[in-house]
């Protein structure tokens, strides 16, 4: 009895640990709930279509004085064209009609396109502004049928992927009304694509790398000018974001460590029985705001 009596406080002593135990791994775990509840998963992103703006090369890799441009550029006289206000309206109603018709077309012909006319379009993407001047981008034109295959072979197989396991539930749900999936005939009929790459860095004459500023936004932009290109011409396409794909199509391009695939648009004209979402764009008041 008395042993037993001895030995209490220690089991109480022992009790009150195992209690506080529990009690914190109980805390940790509601926290671990209450975290998850507060910043719900966002959707799979692929690696390569995420800026690396924010993320600048090593000390060590780059140059702190001299970045392979001129230090001293020479500025030549400038001459705008200049138009009447009425000519100003009249350009600019015209231009948004032309650029109001541009869909995106997934059903698209096998007529061929004049070579020329791809080579202006994409003469005209790389007229885009760029940081510091360094035109970060490169156009991939692909026109050979065995190649173009291989191109929607990889991007069907990783799509079917993306779609039952990486995209989610609602990413799918939401492109379920547009009548969108994995398999990509346009890959295959349309008589051009244009694959267009990043450049994350450049490379200086002595094999350091070279900092190309703002990248994803300066290739984002001249992707923009490009659509608008395709438009005045009279050709469609639709913008492509093949996700987990880019790897894969450096790969099979031949193209170097430093590019990574932004968007792939298949370009050409639609087919006689192409259709595409009866949808409407917001009006000028939800998009714009005069302070």
């Amino acid at each position: 009895m008395a042993l037993f009596s001895s030995l209490t406080p220690v089991f109480i002593a022992i009790i009150c640990v195992l209690i506080g135990v529990i009690m914190k791994k109980t805390n940790g775990e509601k926290e671990k709930r209450d975290t998850k509840s507060k910043h719900p998963s966002r959707p799979w992103v692929d690696e390569d279509l995420k800026d690396g703006t924010d993320h600048p090369l090593e000390e060590e890799e780059g140059d702190e004085e001299w970045q392979g441009l001129e230090k001293n550029v020479a500025h030549v006289p400038f001459t705008g064209e200049h138009y009447s206000e009425a000519e100003m309206i009249k350009r600019s109603q015209t231009f948004y009609e032309l650029l109001n018709k541009r869909r995106s077309v997934r059903f698209l012909s096998d007529e061929p396109v004049p070579r020329e006319v791809i080579d202006n379009v994409i003469r005209t993407a790389g007229t885009s502004p760029s940081g510091a001047h360094t035109e970060p981008w490169t156009f991939v034109v692909v026109q050979d049928p065995n190649l173009k295959h291989k191109i929607r072979e990889i991007v069907e197989e990783e799509e079917e992927i993306n779609y039952k396991k990486r995209m989610g539930d609602r990413w799918v749900n939401d492109l379920k009304r547009l009548r969108t999936n994995w398999i990509k005939e346009y890959l295959d009929t349309a008589p051009y694509l244009i694959l267009i790459f990043k450049q994350v860095y450049g490379r200086l004459p002595n094999g350091k790398k070279k900092t190309h500023y703002y990248n994803e936004i300066s290739v984002s932009i001249a992707c923009g000018i490009l659509l608008a290109a395709l438009q005045n011409v009279g050709l469609y396409t639709v913008t492509s974001t093949p996700l987990n794909c880019g790897p894969q199509l450096r790969v099979l391009l031949q193209r170097p460590a430093n590019e990574k695939l932004l968007l792939l648009l298949p370009v050409g004209y639609p087919k006689k029985d192409a259709t595409v979402p009866a949808l409407t764009r917001k009006p000028l008041e939800d998009i714009m705001v005069v302070m």
